[in-house]
């Protein structure tokens, strides 16, 4: 077994690896895909890049993280924000490339502008495919985050390889069972979070 403190710093560790990865991988997906849904150019790039992106193995992401930038917390960062950031873009665009043109046009009529109608009408009926995004993102981080371990980022994923190097199955569950855990509750807080918008939208 696997004393409580440092099951609870492991914990502390995992989820710090994964709100700091999301965090940081929302702040880089949202211009990226509002420059797509504008620039047909930018949007072929990006698409690009991260269909490209989506085909890397984790695990042969976190290998590769190791002679570009090294060992540690950064670079497990680093390997969780390349690795979770596709789906955050992906959907991101497509809620909002997708809004019916009946309504931009509307808005336009309006006097508002391209900003505008961003944010008061492509972006509440893109709610529902960006955080379809962001829990899939959020889930595939926390995954990482586990694999991350090899590089000396610390988290649960320590606490599993140690027990699976050891053949102690009760030390490999103590890292694994809380790491679904985290991984469920992350859904449903993204649901409650998503339910919430849409209620304040008005759908």
């Amino acid at each position: 077994m696997v004393a409580v403190f440092t099951l609870l710093d492991a914990i502390i560790q995992q989820l710090s690896l994964v709100f700091i990865s999301l965090t940081i991988g929302i702040c880089l997906a949202a211009p990226l895909a509002i420059l797509s849904v504008f620039y047909k150019r930018i949007s072929y790039f990006v698409l690009t890049t991260i269909n490209m992106a989506q085909s890397i193995p984790s695990f042969a992401l976190v290998a590769i993280i190791v002679p570009l930038v090294g060992i540690g917390f950064l670079p497990a960062i680093a390997a969780i924000v390349l690795g979770s950031i596709v789906p955050i873009v992906k959907n991101m665009y497509i809620g909002l490339a997708k809004t019916d043109t009946a309504l931009i046009d509307t808005g336009k009529g309006m006097g508002l502008t391209d900003l505008q109608i961003m944010r008061h009408i492509r972006l509440p009926l893109a709610y529902p495919a960006i955080f379809a995004g962001l829990k899939f993102s959020a889930i595939i981080a926390n995954g990482i985050a586990v694999l991350t371990a090899i590089i000396g980022s610390g988290g649960l994923g320590r606490i599993i390889f140690e027990g699976l190097a050891s053949f102690n199955i009760n030390k490999t569950l103590s890292g694994a069972i809380p790491a679904i855990l985290i991984a469920l509750s992350l859904d449903l807080i993204f649901s409650l979070a998503e339910k919430k918008l849409k209620s304040k939208a008005g759908y």
